[in-house]
């Protein structure tokens, strides 16, 4: 065995303090990548593991873009966790590409009108330390403040009651404890304080 390998070895059992998952899964990136891997590729080998986002858009699949070619359009078909495109058998190879090109076409024309239709998640989370978000959701007992879900559960986001891009500042007194569900729903358009909700709980 390699010194490397038995350094490596050494570190990753004994000596690596786990406060999430990140620096496994960075190490793992960087040696299936040949030793070496762009922020880019860590970031998505993160994301690739991080179940809250998939549900997140679970979420948005299921009560959003899929009700609407569903039940709106009739464009696609839902038998329980399942999303079939109606008629897909009556396409041609050509059709399918031709439609494929299409999606991306109305894609790339969104993007360059919106420029970066995330922006407003990147607004309205911010950078909350870790010791102001733990005060947060100690405060709130580890649970949503509008479900009262536990973070046993479901993960929990910092919520700004009023939203940071309607001059909500990162004071305390301006934030409370929401699943990712809750504060999808929640978005930047409310300002409703859900703190006492919490004490029917």
């Amino acid at each position: 065995m390699s010194h490397k390998f038995e350094q490596l070895s050494k570190f990753i059992t004994e000596e690596m303090k786990m406060s999430h998952i990140y620096q496994p899964t960075m190490l793992i990136e960087l040696l299936i990548r040949s030793g070496s891997a762009t922020v880019d590729e860590i970031a998505k080998a993160l994301l690739n593991r991080d179940k809250s986002q998939v549900e997140y858009y679970e979420h948005i699949t299921k009560n959003m873009v899929g009700k609407v070619l569903s039940k709106n359009r009739g464009i696609t078909d839902k038998d329980r966790n399942l999303f079939s495109l109606i008629g897909f058998n009556a396409l041609t190879e050509q059709e399918i590409s031709k439609l494929i090109d299409l999606c991306e076409s109305k894609i790339e024309g969104y993007l360059e009108k919106r420029k970066d239709p995330w922006s407003h998640r990147r607004k309205s989370s911010g950078y909350i330390k870790g010791t102001i978000r733990y005060r947060i959701l100690s405060r709130a007992k580890f649970r949503c403040e509008l479900c009262g879900i536990s973070a046993e559960h479901k993960a929990l986001e910092i919520d700004h009651i009023i939203p940071r891009n309607k001059g909500g500042s990162d004071d305390e007194s301006n934030l409370q404890s929401l699943c990712y569900s809750c504060n999808a729903m929640k978005r930047d358009k409310d300002d409703t304080d859900f703190r006492k909700v919490r004490e029917s709980y």
